[in-house]
């Protein structure tokens, strides 16, 4: 066990952070897991547990062997892996699985191990990578924004586009946290106004389109018109029908909660164990055990500013904030769409929910922040190496 220590290296907070959320993360998703269970018709809950925990381990597993790699090879690696998102996102658009249909084809199967794979997820951090990598490029550079539509922008929308038609959701936090990311990095604002407005407009043309010719592609257009309306108005829909056994588990939590396992609103609450698995923590373990997970979250944005302020180079600043801010962000998300602060979205809790994809990509961006505060550890070492030369103390003294 000590040698298996010695090998992490990184920030230990974070990987404290990482392993805290882990372990918080068996009892509410066991205990979600019931409801899936029995109306799957198994009544087998234990399996859940042991799912759950392998797509812990593999994600852990991906988190050591990323935080190995020297955060460098990240640059050249998002050149590489933009042209295979895009071939998968593309493949994952054309299965046209449909649910009621609207567009629900997110999920590709992994051939011989025949798991399901959200390419939208390997396309987030990919993308915060390849962003990352062209910023710290153009730091301090004077550029035109004619310079910069192909090898930045274009990249970036043609993502967007192969996302947007079955999840507007993540389509709208990508978009996002590439405009906060550009904005950190330096990109002149009129440039990033022009982008938005563009962003607006592609957007609004997408769903004019989609709404005048429905048969043409199917599409999840009116699944976001009718959550947006049910948040904003009395209309009974689905989604008011989730918010409300949300709010429900959320009440009943009070500040101690039931009790592990003890949640009612799992068995009636739809995703229990995934999109509203904070409304089940909260009615099993309270305000005691939602306050928890607020602070984690908030100590794991923390480190990323630290890790990103401490960085040797412009690129891993750039890149501990854009991989590392879109997992606090989303939990921030998945946390005001249970207390309805925010409309139905369907993102999960960063290493919380139940779901391989999830987990696997949280653990990556991880593994990716825990490579460059590796990279400053041992350049802090080295440093400390040199001053303790005793051939140097000895020459300062002659």
């Amino acid at each position: 066990m000590q040698k298996l220590f010695t090998q992490i290296k990184g920030d230990r907070a974070i990987w404290a952070i990482a392993t805290l959320l882990a372990i918080f993360s068996f009892l509410p998703v066991y205990s979600a897991a019931s409801n899936l269970a029995y109306t799957g018709g198994t009544g087998n809950t234990f399996s859940y547990f042991v799912k759950h925990f392998m797509h812990l381990v593999l994600g852990f597993s991906l988190m050591y062997g990323v935080h190995k790699i020297p955060y460098k090879y990240f640059r050249g690696l998002s050149i590489v892996m933009v042209p295979i998102v895009l071939v998968l996102l593309l493949v994952t658009l054309l299965q046209g699985t449909t649910i009621e249909g609207a567009n629900a084809s997110r999920w590709i199967k992994i051939p011989i191990v025949n798991m399901s794979f959200q390419t939208s997820t390997l396309a987030a951090v990919v993308l915060m990578v390849y962003v990352a990598r062209y910023l710290s490029k153009i730091k301090d550079k004077a550029v035109s924004f004619k310079e910069t539509i192909i090898p930045l922008w274009a990249p970036v929308f043609f993502i967007l586009i192969l996302i947007l038609p079955a999840n507007f959701s993540t389509t709208a936090i990508i978009f996002t946290m590439v405009m906060m990311l550009a904005f950190i990095g330096g990109y002149p604002i009129k440039y990033l106004l022009i982008i938005i407005g563009t962003g607006l407009i592609a957007l609004t043309m997408f769903v004019l389109v989609a709404k005048a010719f429905p048969d043409a592609m199917p599409n999840r257009v009116d699944t976001w018109l009718s959550r947006i309306e049910s948040f904003t108005n009395d209309e009974d829909t689905e989604a008011d029908y989730q918010i409300e056994k949300a709010k429900i588990a959320i009440a009943s939590g009070g500040i101690q909660g039931v009790g592990p396992g003890k949640s009612v609103q799992k068995n009636f609450l739809p995703q229990s164990s995934s999109d509203f698995i904070f409304a089940i923590i909260i009615e099993e373990y309270g305000l005691i055990g939602g306050l928890f997970l607020l602070i984690l979250y908030s100590w794991l944005l923390f480190r990323i500013v630290i890790v990103s302020q401490k960085a040797d180079t412009i690129f891993g600043k750039l890149l501990v904030l854009g991989v590392g801010l879109p997992i606090v962000f989303q939990a921030l998300i998945n946390m005001a769409v249970a207390v309805e602060l925010f409309p139905v979205t369907g993102q999960t809790l960063p290493l919380i929910s139940s779901g391989g994809t999830s987990i696997w990509m949280t653990c990556l961006a991880i593994g990716i922040i825990l490579s460059v505060s590796a990279k400053r550890q041992e350049i802090k070492n080295k440093e400390e190496l040199e001053n303790d030369n005793p051939l140097d103390i000895l020459s300062e003294a002659i």
